[in-house]
């Protein structure tokens, strides 16, 4: 639903200014499901989450175990043993916590191995992506198969440095002006097309 939306809108947009858009859409969950590189890697993901959550799953056994021994041998304890051991408890759940956010909170071990392992693989699809749409005339493609919605835009589109400009904002190199001369040296398939400022300078020259 929200990939529709916002094809709708860029749709309208289109009309209103007059210019000959041109969009796609792929299934990024299929065509994943299709690479050797990509599977490769989930299963590689696999084995470290299986490993890291034995480990972490060892350490909150230690803590039960060391509770239930407490539980019973504490009325043979002392009121300063009691409070050893209760401290060793805690230091030992407090220690199997910590490992676990490491590991499974949010951009933990288990987060930053998966961006280093699907690098290779989501580059290569970036790579043919880029490609196809140059080769198709593509201004837009959307993956309808995630929320991410779209996953490559000509940048001739891209107007943060008018936007940045009318903030007061000094953007250096031109973000654009960068963009489409990477895009003009990788390709001659799209046809060249003055920016706004561009025309701007030109009428001032007349």
């Amino acid at each position: 639903m929200k990939n529709i939306i916002i094809l709708l809108v860029l749709s309208v947009i289109s009309i209103g200014q007059g210019m000959a858009q041109k969009f796609g859409y792929t299934d990024m969950e299929y065509i994943t499901s299709k690479m050797p590189e990509y599977q490769q890697a989930q299963t590689e993901m696999k084995k470290f989450s299986e490993k890291w959550a034995k480990e972490i799953q060892d350490k909150f056994a230690e803590v039960n175990r060391m509770q239930r021994a407490y539980m019973a041998e504490e009325v043979l304890l002392t009121d300063d043993l009691k409070r050893k051991r209760q401290s060793e408890i805690k230091e030992k759940e407090l220690e199997a916590r910590e490992y676990n956010s490491k590991i499974f909170g949010m951009e933990g071990l288990l987060f930053q191995k998966k961006k280093e392992l699907m690098k290779p693989a989501m580059e290569k699809v970036q790579r043919a992506v880029s490609k196809i749409c140059m080769q198709k005339r593509l201004d837009f493609m959307f993956d309808k198969s995630s929320d991410v919605g779209m996953i490559y835009s000509n940048p001739k589109h891209d107007y943060s440095d008018y936007i940045m400009e009318e903030l007061g904002i000094d953007a250096q190199p031109a973000k654009g002006i960068a963009k489409e001369k990477t895009v003009k040296e990788e390709t001659t398939v799209a046809p060249k097309e003055s920016s706004p400022k561009q025309k701007s300078t030109t009428n001032k020259l007349k």
